[in-house]
C-alpha cells in the first residue's frame, strides 16, 4: 500500500484549508437537491431511463428528462463507499482513496504531445502512451497512472483499449482512464479480469477505474451512461467528473456553477448506485470558469482552485472520495 499525505486534519502537522462551513456545504446541497426534484436531468439512454424509473425517479417518456426525489439522493449517497482501493497490478503500488489522505495522478488525456527530439508539437501516439506508463511508473510521487495523452496513431474505434493495453503493460500503478463506449469499456474490464486471475478477484483488487463526463448543464447523454452501468454492474470504482464551465454552460457566479456541478455529478451517482448499490462512485471535478475574451475553459484560473477547494469539501460532507482535477 503506497504511503500518502493527509489534508485538513486536526494536527499541528501540514497545513489545510477549508473553504466553506457546514452550514454553506448544507445550503449548497439542500439548493441542489431543489434542481435535481424540481428541473431535472436530460437522458438520452434507454436502459438508464428504465433504472432511473424502476428505482423512484419521475421520468419523463417524452422529453427524456428526469426528475430525482430527495430522499433517493441520500440514499444513494450513503451507499456510496466512503473508502475505494485502487488496487496496483503490484499490491505495493495499492492506492486507498478517502477521508483526508492525498494522491496525486496526471492529467488526461491529451491529443497532442511535445515531441522530445524534434520539440514539436504533434498527435500523440501510442508508443507515447506506453512511454508516459513507464515514466510514471518510475516517479514516486505519482500515486495513480491517468495516461497524459491518447493513442491518437490508432483507429478511433479502439483507440481508448488499445491505450488501455499499453499502460497494463508499462506501469505496476492503478489504471485510471476515460472510456468511450459501454462496448469498451467491457472489453477493458475483461482485460483487467485477466490479468488479475478473473472478475471475482477484480471486485476486490480492481486496477482499473474508469472516468465519465456530463454534459453541462445538466445532461447524462448515452456514453456516459453506458460507462457508469457497465461499471456499476462489475464493481468497478467509476469517476463522475463534472467539466461546467462557469458563464458558458454553468451560471456566471460561482455558488451557481458548484450546484450545477453538483446535481450533474450526484445524477451519475444515482444511476451507479440504483445499477448496483454499494458500487464505488468517486466525486470528480474539472470545473472551472470560461475565459469569454478567447472562448475556452481556464484551467489554469485562481476560479479552478477555488472550485476544486470547494468539492474537495463538498464531497468530503458527503463521504465519498474526491478527484480534482487541473493544473
Amino acid at each position: 500500500m503506497r504511503q500518502v499525505s493527509t489534508a485538513g486534519i486536526s494536527s499541528q502537522n501540514g497545513w489545510g484549508l477549508k473553504s466553506l462551513t457546514n452550514d454553506e456545504l448544507e445550503q449548497i446541497h439542500t439548493a441542489t437537491l431543489d434542481v435535481m426534484q424540481t428541473v431535472g436531468l436530460l437522458v438520452d439512454h434507454d436502459e438508464a431511463l428504465k433504472i432511473f424509473e424502476k428505482g423512484g425517479c419521475w421520468v419523463n417518456k417524452k422529453t427524456n428528462v428526469v426528475r430525482f426525489p430527495n430522499c433517493m439522493v441520500n440514499e444513494a449517497i450513503d451507499e456510496c463507499p466512503s473508502n475505494i482501493l485502487l488496487a496496483g497490478r503490484d499490491p505495493e503500488q495499492d492506492f486507498m482513496m478517502g477521508g483526508r489522505d492525498v494522491g496525486f495522478a496526471p492529467f488526461g488525456t491529451g491529443a497532442l504531445t511535445v515531441d522530445l527530439e524534434t520539440q514539436e508539437i504533434r498527435d500523440s501516439t501510442l508508443e507515447d502512451v506506453a512511454n508516459m506508463a513507464r515514466l510514471c511508473d518510475a516517479l514516486e510521487n505519482v500515486d495513480v497512472f491517468i495516461p497524459p495523452v491518447s493513442a491518437e496513431d490508432m483507429p478511433a474505434s479502439s483507440y481508448d483499449v488499445r491505450g488501455t493495453a499499453a499502460s497494463f503493460i508499462n506501469t505496476t500503478k492503478h489504471v485510471a482512464t476515460d472510456c468511450e463506449s459501454g462496448e469498451r469499456c467491457h472489453k477493458m474490464i475483461e482485460m483487467a479480469a485477466a490479468i488479475v486471475g478473473g472478475k471475482d478477484v477484480l471486485k476486490y483488487r480492481p486496477i482499473i477505474s474508469f472516468g465519465v463526463c456530463p454534459t453541462s448543464p445538466l445532461q447524462l447523454i448515452g456514453e456516459c451512461c453506458d460507462v457508469i452501468i457497465e461499471s456499476a454492474k462489475n464493481w468497478i470504482p467509476i469517476n463522475v467528473l463534472s467539466m461546467a464551465m462557469s458563464g458558458a454552460s454553468a451560471p456566471i457566479p460561482l455558488a451557481g456553477t458548484l450546484i450545477t456541478h453538483n446535481a450533474e455529478v450526484l445524477a451519475g451517482i444515482v444511476l451507479a448506485q440504483l445499477t448496483n448499490p454499494g458500487s464505488p462512485a468517486i466525486y470528480g471535478s474539472s470545473t472551472t470558469t470560461f475565459d469569454m475574451k478567447y472562448a475556452t475553459a481556464v484551467v489554469g484560473a485562481p476560479e479552478m482552485g477555488m472550485i476544486s477547494a470547494a468539492v474537495a469539501e463538498m464531497a468530503h460532507y458527503y463521504k465519498i472520495p474526491s478527484y480534482v482535477g487541473g493544473t
